[in-house]
């Protein structure tokens, strides 16, 4: 399963549509994707999500709607 690099706004609608919103680890500054019912991953707005990943050289990558955080390739 090849995995493709997607902007913020392709992730965006992957979430929207499975339920997803931007979390942010409570207590670290990792970052991933939460239905919101998890009471170590705090909710936050996709323009600091964004800004997280650029921090941290991360990226968003998918395959057949399955999105992964890992590092810039």
């Amino acid at each position: 399963m090849a995995m493709t690099m997607i902007d913020v706004e392709k992730a965006k609608n992957i979430a929207r549509t499975k339920g997803l919103k931007p979390g942010k680890v409570t207590g670290t500054t990792g970052v991933q994707f939460t239905k919101g019912n998890n009471k170590r991953l705090q909710v936050i707005d996709w323009s600091d999500f964004d800004h997280a990943l650029k921090q941290k050289g991360l990226a968003i990558y998918e395959s057949n709607g399955w999105m992964k955080i890992m590092k810039k390739k």
